[in-house]
């Protein structure tokens, strides 16, 4: 960050974090996860690293996995640079998303669901019982 940027004590950062990590945290996955396991602070949702990072059940991808998240996780920010005077509330507002942004969370999203080895038509509730499940046999 900038010097002239303060943040507060609510930012979390995750180091050495790769493109691979920004694809499957910017997924349908983990935004499944998050909405299911994340506390609120009114409506908004107040995402902690001990409840929802920490618990969260990476996949196991295959290197051609890994790879084609990183590749769709560089074009979800080469989508973003497009746009350099839009804050993220504008990019991410669902009726005017850039159509090339939208593309390629959606191109995301499929490269994450096949590294967790997940059908790509599975609905948000059966993505979720999923992570339950692998969740359980991890914590066991």
């Amino acid at each position: 960050m900038k010097p002239e940027i303060i943040a507060s004590d609510a930012v979390q950062m995750i180091p050495n974090a790769n493109l691979y990590h920004f694809g499957v945290l910017t997924s349908n996955v983990h935004m499944a996860w998050t909405r299911t396991v994340c506390g609120r602070l009114e409506m908004r949702y107040r995402y902690s690293k001990d409840i929802v990072y920490n618990n969260f059940v990476w996949c196991d991808p295959t290197d051609k996995q890994r790879q084609e998240i990183e590749q769709t996780a560089q074009k979800i920010l080469d989508a973003r640079k497009l746009y350099p005077e839009s804050s993220l509330a504008d990019l991410y507002n669902d009726t005017i998303m850039p159509s090339e942004l939208r593309k390629a969370h959606q191109a995301n999203d499929k490269a994450v669901m096949k590294a967790y080895r997940f059908d790509l038509k599975m609905t948000e509730a059966e993505i979720v019982a999923e992570l339950m499940k692998m969740y359980s046999a991890f914590v066991k």
